[in-house]
Order: structure tokens, then C-alpha cells, then sequence
């Protein structure tokens, strides 16, 4: 289940808020300024579905948030445990860092950890199935998908290159928790 945990920025162990209820979760990040939203499919999808019949799917929430948002680049990423990259992958976007354009992203399938560093404090996002996060340009995050990620996300981008990481040099992304799905 999704869930929400802030920390003040210094006290990686001592959490100030946690839920696990959506609308909370939603009101919690609109303060920050990052979209929080669920969607249900349209259609029934399953593992292996291609990314046309996922994005079918979802068709009415894809089709509103780019016309909304203006962006010109949709595609479908898909991460199974045993592919043979995924330490690098992982290793990626664990430092904190920032884009020149939003991270919008909506989980199909499985989960990942985004935490965003906003205001002294770390906002930790468990993102599941059905959950779509939109973090604003320029805002520090990290992103961790798990030693053993399984996750299917439609991603939306303004710049057809994709994110492009602006890391800052910090260490705090090594101080807090790293997600370890729970079997």
C-alpha cells in the first residue's frame, strides 16, 4: 500500500508524519507543490501487456494529464528482478539530484521509493500500483527502485532526451532509508 513518511532533513530516524491514506498523502504533497493522484484502468491489463495496450488502458488520465501539462513524449518502462542491469539502473538516480523539467510518473504495475528534499525536510514516497507522482522541475529527489526492481511506470516527458539528472554533490540520499520491498 502507498505510503507517505517525512522526516526533518537531520534526523533520518525520527519520522514526523506517516500515512498510508491517499487523500492524506495528496493534500501532504500539494503543499509542496507535487501532484498525487490515483487511476484505475479503463480495460484490464496484465504483465507482458504491450506498451500501446497499457497505455490503452489508461487512455482518459494519459490523454487529460498531456493536454493539461503540454507534454509531447509518453512512454511505457518495464523492470523485471532478473534483468541483467539492474544494479546500474538502480545506482542511477539514488544521489540526490534534480531535472530541468518535471519527473512524472504513474505505476502500472509493482512500486519504487521516491524522496523528494523539500524545506528541511525529506518527503519519502512509497509509490505502488495505480499511483501517479508529478514532481516539479528543479526539486531535489532521489529516486530508488529496490535491489530487485519489478515495476511496469508510463512516464511523461516535455523533452523527448528524457530526464537528465543535475546531481547536487549531497550525501543525504546515503542517510535515509533505501527501499527493500517486503516479500
Amino acid at each position: 500500500m502507498s505510503r507517505l513518511r517525512v522526516f526533518d532533513d537531520d534526523a533520518p530516524g525520527a519520522v514526523l508524519l506517516e500515512t498510508r491514506d491517499h487523500a492524506a498523502i495528496g493534500a501532504e504533497l500539494a503543499k509542496i507543490g507535487v501532484v498525487f493522484e490515483q487511476w484505475q484502468a479503463g480495460q484490464p491489463v496484465k504483465a507482458g501487456d504491450d506498451a500501446e495496450a497499457i497505455m490503452d488502458a489508461y487512455r482518459a488520465d494519459i490523454d487529460r494529464l498531456v493536454a493539461d501539462n503540454g507534454f509531447n513524449s509518453v512512454d511505457v518502462v518495464s523492470i523485471a528482478p532478473d534483468n541483467p542491469q539492474r544494479e546500474a539502473m538502480r545506482a542511477k538516480f539514488l544521489d540526490e539530484h534534480t531535472h530541468k523539467e518535471g519527473e512524472v510518473r504513474f505505476f502500472v504495475d509493482g512500486s519504487g521509493l521516491f524522496s523528494l528534499h523539500v524545506g528541511g525536510k525529506v518527503y519519502e514516497v512509497l509509490c505502488e500500483k495505480g499511483d501517479l507522482i508529478s514532481v516539479p522541475d528543479n526539486t531535489t529527489h532521489w529516486f530508488d527502485m529496490g535491489p530487485a526492481p519489478e515495476f511496469v511506470a508510463i512516464r511523461f516527458f516535455t523533452n523527448p532526451d528524457g530526464w537528465i539528472g543535475d546531481f547536487t554533490g549531497s550525501d543525504i540520499a546515503q542517510r535515509f532509508p533505501r527501499y527493500e520491498p517486503s516479500a
